[in-house]
């Protein structure tokens, strides 16, 4: 018996991580100008530099952690191993910062689009989303790629756009306000603009390792991706507040920024700056084409940090689930591999969030209690681990970090009552879960089944080729295929693989240590087929995978099959649309002497 398991293509380079991360961190300048300029009015370029200088300090802690944990997972699985309850508060920090940004980036992307009641249009987006993510994510590494160098083009040409009238933006840019302890309160309101820098750490096990480094690497893949999106953000981000101050006759009423002829583009800022300084430039018409396509650009990166935050939640989800912190029924899959019950409560909450609040403000108040808390858990964490090859003027630089975004946290929880409550709720959320695991495992009963002693038992690394063409039969049950195949194997005296392969989306640590005793379904088959040990030599193979057409390749050119053998359902064409039709995906990458055979 084997019991394989494949994981994820490490093939994701510097420019398609950096597209990912920008997708995440750099949607923030679409809302946090106007949010500023709302809170600051002409002097709120100085919160955004000063937010601009946290950026960068909390990036470079960031390529610090990349180097380290080069297996992804973010501030959740790096903490894990530190400490249980420690890995809990910041998956419980991470839960809260999904939610929202799937809620805000919704919001945000339809009041670029201009549309009327954009809070309708943004919960009907993320039932959408959320229905398309049923079917199981696509690859979206090259699409991410296409999205952020239009968004990039587009938010450079406003900014060569704006130059011109940043000598007038000097003149009208007044200093701070207020006491130091007010300015500070108005820092932080603006911190949603740091959000989005763990996407990199989560996406470190999928990127390219270097080449000839021990212990392996991913260095020269997330430190140039981190580095470049840094630049962008607090760059491009502080010019365009300093800008916005060129904008003439721009007042504040309730929290609400106002223009003339257009209210409240405080949601909006970058689209009305956009068709302003078009218009000056190059005339009316162009300022409104200019504005059309930030509003389009916009629209579509913002949905996509929608998508990207709803599967980034339910493998968070299905992860601490398989570490046994939450229920084990958020494991479950639907035939496409994806976690149902986690993608039920990632896509219900963020709607139930935009029909509660409404507004953007709002919900940045809540937003950045979730980042700001995963960020300070994981430098605190990292900073102190003394397992990890830090240098100790990395540790201080770290841990120094950590204190100011523990500061802000203290900050937000302090001043901010509803992100306070939204804290509390996903924590005690959280804690009633862990409390149900907890009971489970003082209630259960070991029932898994004993290894069976008429098998013989291989590992991974002695999955050699046969002397003689074999057979491989695919299948997740026992049908027609396997009935051919068995008599082929008698008939043609040839040895017969059988390969259960459970196709996930995600794929933990636990899976590694997981056997096929613990899959019912593959208990089932394998009880099939050892009634025929005695007429021929069966070996039945146990894979977990995500992507099912390479497994299944990669295996059986490994084991020199001759022909596969696989049965092809009826009335699958949705399930094909939607997932990929596996015997085509099969035939097009299978060697010419390697025959298919597909049972209808």
């Amino acid at each position: 018996m084997a019991s394989i398991l494949y994981k994820r293509p490490r093939d994701v380079n510097a420019y398609q991580a950096a597209s990912i991360l920008y997708g995440d961190w750099g949607t923030s300048k679409a809302y946090v100008i106007g949010l500023a300029f709302a809170l600051a009015t002409y002097s709120s370029f100085w919160l955004v530099a000063f937010l601009s200088i946290m950026n960068v300090l909390v990036g470079i802690n960031y390529i610090i952690i990349c180097r380290s944990f080069p297996n992804g997972g973010g501030a959740y699985t790096s903490v894990h191993k530190r400490s249980e309850v420690i890995a809990l508060i910041a998956a419980f920090f991470l839960i809260a910062d999904y939610l929202v940004t799937a809620s805000l980036s919704a919001v945000s992307g339809f009041n670029y689009l201009g549309v009327a009641h954009p809070a309708i249009w943004a919960m009907a987006s993320i039932l959408i989303i959320g229905m398309l993510n049923y079917f199981g994510p696509r690859h979206t590494g090259n699409i991410a790629l296409i999205i952020g160098l239009l968004t990039f083009l587009v938010v450079f040409i406003l900014g060569m756009l704006s130059i011109p009238f940043l000598g007038e933006a000097i003149k009208h840019t007044t200093p701070l306000q207020g006491s130091l302890e007010e300015n500070w309160i108005h820092f932080t309101s603006i911190v949603v603009g740091m959000s989005g820098i763990e996407a990199i750490a989560n996406t470190t096990g999928v990127m390219k390792l270097d080449a000839n480094t021990k212990p392996y690497s991913v260095t020269k893949t997330s430190t140039p991706a981190i580095i470049t999106v840094m630049l962008e953000v607090s760059i491009l981000t502080t010019l365009f507040s300093l800008a916005v101050n060129a904008l003439p006759e721009l007042t504040v009423i309730n929290g609400e920024v106002n223009a003339p002829g257009n209210q409240n583009v405080r949601d909006y800022m970058l689209r009305y700056m956009g068709e302003e300084f078009a218009g000056a430039l190059l005339g009316e018409a162009v300022g409104h084409f200019f504005s059309f396509i930030i509003s389009i650009v916009f629209c579509i990166l913002l949905l996509s940090a929608v998508n990207t935050a709803i599967i980034a939640l339910v493998s968070l989800l299905f992860v601490m689930s398989r570490k046994q912190d939450v229920p084990t029924q958020l494991q479950r899959l639907n035939r496409f591999g994806v976690p149902l019950v986690p993608l039920v409560f990632a896509t219900l909450i963020p709607i139930g969030l935009v029909a509660f609040y409404l507004d953007v403000a709002h919900l940045a108040d809540l937003y950045a209690v979730g980042f700001v808390g995963a960020i300070a858990t994981n430098l605190a964490a990292t900073s102190t681990d003394k397992t990890l090859n830090l240098s100790k003027v990395e540790r201080i630089f770290m841990f120094a970090t950590f204190m100011i975004m523990a500061a802000i946290e203290l900050t937000l929880l302090i001043q901010k009552p509803h992100a306070r409550n939204f804290a509390l709720v996903i924590m005690t959320i959280g804690l009633l879960l862990r409390s149900l695991v907890l009971e489970q495992k003082v209630k259960k009963v070991k029932s898994h089944p004993k290894e069976r002693k008429d098998v013989d038992v291989i590992t991974t690394d002695q999955l050699k080729a046969d002397s003689e063409p074999s057979l491989l039969c695919v299948t997740k049950e026992p049908n027609k295929a396997l009935e051919f195949a068995i008599k082929e194997s008698i008939r043609h005296k040839k040895n017969l693989y059988v390969l259960f392969l459970r196709q996930q989306q995600v794929i933990t640590e636990e899976d590694h240590a997981s056997t096929w005793q613990e899959d019912k379904d593959a208990l089932q088959l394998y009880t099939y087929t050892n009634a025929y040990k005695n007429f021929t030599s069966i070996k039945f193979i146990y894979v977990i995978s995500e992507a099912a057409s390479p497994s299944i390749v990669k295996l059986a050119n490994t084991l020199n099959v001759s022909q596969i053998i696989i049965q092809q359902k009826r009335t699958r064409k949705l399930h094909d649309f939607f997932r990929g039709n596996l015997i085509y995906q099969i035939s097009r990458t299978l060697p010419q002497e390697v025959q298919l055979i597909v049972i209808i």
